[in-house]
């Protein structure tokens, strides 16, 4: 199990248990008794450090190299997925994927950005920043959807859409904004997940739903808290100054209306129990998919409109 920096206090105690139960091994006593304690004390520790996160922990949180991504969400929640590939311009964009999956016997369209779980295929999907053609990838697989009348589920997590030279000369900011066009006006359901890192456009190019739901240790703003902290302070040093203000955690969130709600999550993070973490995120689906289902396609396409449209507070003087 990895630890990250700030849990070094329970990544002391699993240490010391790990000693004690290999020191009851050898020399035969019955150490159950301490066992239990330490246990004890690593479940109250965590209790007491995870209700006290700050922003940019739980930023750290859920760039976790454990935590689940797209496909594995996928595998754990649903049956007999099928894997769709291809533009049908330019490329298959690995950074981007998606397909039909069965959920619970009812067919949907999953669409969603995907890390990978190691270096060699962190390489290969390009650290989930999809370029153009991923992006119409995503919207293919929407109108694929519409015309089936499928569901659509989209789960997010990318540090961004990719910056490249190549990516601007294909047109990636016309890409993600089609893609905003597109499924405003989409006549079946849309939900909107965020499962990790939502970072500036390359989250919104898959993000318009009826729902728009974030994990409770994800977060969702327009830039990064370094690049905030570069261009505020020059310097990466800020980061965490620049988390805090930037108001980009799932709580902050939810309390200005730009999402419709939050999702638990394993007390640790969705790494410590990717089965328990599937499992809540389905039976959210399950239950936001029944209740859109019952709306109008006019009528959710209005919804979908009002909610984007109303989204913000200013002042007139």
């Amino acid at each position: 199990m990895q630890f990250l920096d700030f849990e070094k206090p329970i990544a002391d105690l699993y240490e010391q248990l790990e000693k004690l139960k290999e020191n009851g091994q050898k020399s035969g006593v019955d150490v159950s008794a301490t066992v239990k304690e330490y246990e004890q004390k690593i479940e109250t520790t965590r209790n007491d450090l995870y209700s006290h996160l700050t922003s940019w922990q739980k930023v750290q949180l859920s760039r976790h190299p454990d935590r689940p991504y797209t496909l594995a969400y996928i595998e754990k929640m649903c049956t007999n997925f099928v894997e769709l590939h291809g533009d049908r311009n330019v490329k298959d964009d690995k950074a981007m994927v998606g397909g039909f999956a069965e959920l619970d016997g009812e067919t949907v369209m999953f669409i969603g950005q995907q890390k990978g779980i190691n270096t060699k295929m962190r390489q290969i999907r390009n650290f989930g920043m999809a370029n153009p053609e991923g992006y119409r990838k995503a919207l293919r697989l929407m109108k694929l959807a519409e015309k089936f009348n499928k569901p659509i589920v989209t789960l997010i997590d990318t540090p961004g859409a990719f910056p490249g030279l190549e990516a601007e000369e294909r047109g990636q900011g016309e890409a993600i904004a089609r893609n905003l066009f597109e499924m405003v006006k989409l006549r079946v359901p849309v939900i909107c997940v965020i499962i990790g890192e939502g970072a500036s456009g390359g989250a919104l190019g898959i993000g318009i739903g009826d729902r728009v739901f974030m994990l409770e240790n994800s977060w969702y703003t327009v830039i990064s808290p370094e690049n905030c902290s570069t261009i505020l302070w020059r310097t990466w040093n800020f980061k965490e100054k620049a988390a805090e203000e930037l108001k980009l955690t799932s709580d902050h969130m939810s309390k200005f209306g730009l999402v419709d709600g939050v999702i638990k999550e394993p007390l640790g993070g969705a790494h410590v129990n990717p089965d328990e973490a599937a499992a809540l995120l389905k039976a959210s689906l399950k239950q936001t998919l029944a209740e859109l289902k019952k709306i109008d396609p006019d009528t959710r396409i209005e919804q979908r409109i009002d909610k984007f449209s109303n989204m913000g507070f200013f002042e007139e003087r």
